[in-house]
Parts: structure tokens; sequence; C-alpha cells
């Protein structure tokens, strides 16, 4: 497996080189965002570990032009910069994961060895499906049957996320965890109200509803009885 890592500071560069080196690793360095994204562009490696703040071009940034590309190497981000905000923000930028310094290089290995298995699973699934439903990730539309239904964003990352867990209970912390990346209960309706919304798009017109509420346990996507 080959490796690629875009670390400025040299001795972090040095520390990881040698732990993946020793780990089984072929490994590749750079230290400037501009040379890691034209090796990355090569599309040789099987993942690629990268620092956030880089001379000549921010890591955000590279992967953006990566992903542009259409280049879709799994990308583990390095940073000091640890809040909620700086993570959804690196993984909304193109990243596979997100690791925040100082770190164990046991969690680091761990984790690229999880990225290399996804990523053996074969090309990410472009439209999801369940009965007549049909979710299009790259063009982000939805129908049902032949019938185009618009929904608002949150409204497609909600039946997003109960159609990548078609047929089991998804509850509500789930959905705030998932769907909002809140990682406590803001005591709102916002989720009944989405549901609801969604609900009506989804089912109203249509004989067998998809969309079901598991009373006492949460909300569960899956063709009608």
């Amino acid at each position: 497996m080959k490796l690629l890592v875009i670390e400025d500071d040299r001795e972090t560069a040095a520390y990881l080189i040698k732990g993946l080196s020793e780990s089984g690793y072929t490994v590749d360095h750079s230290g400037d965002g501009r040379e890691g994204l034209f090796l990355a562009t090569s599309g040789s490696y099987d993942a690629i570990v990268l620092d956030r703040m880089l001379p000549g071009m921010d890591g955000l940034a590279l992967l953006g032009a990566l992903r542009g590309a259409q280049i879709r190497t799994p990308a583990l981000i390095l940073s000091a910069l640890g809040s909620v905000d700086d993570r959804v923000k690196g993984l909304r930028s193109g990243g596979d994961d997100y690791l925040v310094k100082p770190f164990a290089f046991s969690e680091l290995l761990a984790r690229i060895e999880a990225l290399l298995r996804r990523g053996a699973q074969g090309p990410a699934e472009t439209r999801l499906r369940v009965a007549n439903l049909e979710l299009d990730l790259l063009t982000r539309s939805v129908k049902r049957g032949d019938k185009l239904i618009e929904l608002l964003p949150r409204e497609f990352q909600l039946l997003e996320y109960l159609m990548r867990n078609a047929g089991h209970v998804v509850t509500r912390t789930m959905l705030l965890e998932n769907v909002w990346d809140y990682h406590f209960d803001p005591q709102t309706n916002v989720i009944d109200v989405h549901v609801s919304r969604l609900r009506q798009k989804i089912d109203k017109q249509f004989d067998r509803p998809l969309l079901h509420t598991v009373r006492g346990a949460g909300y569960c996507l899956r063709p009608g009885d």
C-alpha cells in the first residue's frame, strides 16, 4: 500500500514516515501544499495524510482541488484545529476523516486502515434506492417513480441518512448527531417538523408509505407492508 504524507512540520513528518514505513507502507512525503497537490493528482496513492495548514496551498484548498478533479483518494486530515466547526469544515471540504493534533500513532494507524478498507469496497454509491424512491447524490435530485421531488438541503440530508439506514430504526439521537451535528438534545421539535415535511413530500401522493414512525423508538424508511 502506498501513502502520501503532506506535512510541513519536520518532526511530525519524520514521525509519520518512520511509523508508517515500519507498519509496512510505502510512503512519499511533501512539505508543501502545491507540491503535495501535484503528487496527489498522479492517482497512484491508496490514501493521503495531510496537514490542514500548509505553505504554498492550504490543506482544505488542496482537497477541494483534488475532489474537483474527480480524484477520490481517501484523505485523513491532521490539524491542531479541533473544534466541531473545524472538523465539519474539513470533512465537507473533501476529507474522509479528521484527526486532531497531538494524536496517538496507534489511532492514526487504525484510522488509515479503516479508510483503506472502505476504499477496497469499490466505488462509492452515487444513487440510493428504497422501493421506487431514488436519491441521486451527484445531481442532488430525488424522485419517486416518475415524479421529481423537490427537497430543501436539510430535507435531502435527512432522507439520505434514512435511506442509508433503510430497514433499520433510526433514533432521534442518531438524527441529531448525523444530520444536524448536535451532540446534545436542543429540546425542540426540529426533527418532528422535518420528518413531517419529508413525509408529505415522499409519501402523500403515493399508495404505499415508506417513512414509518416506530412509536417510542424513532423512524424507519422501508416499503409498506
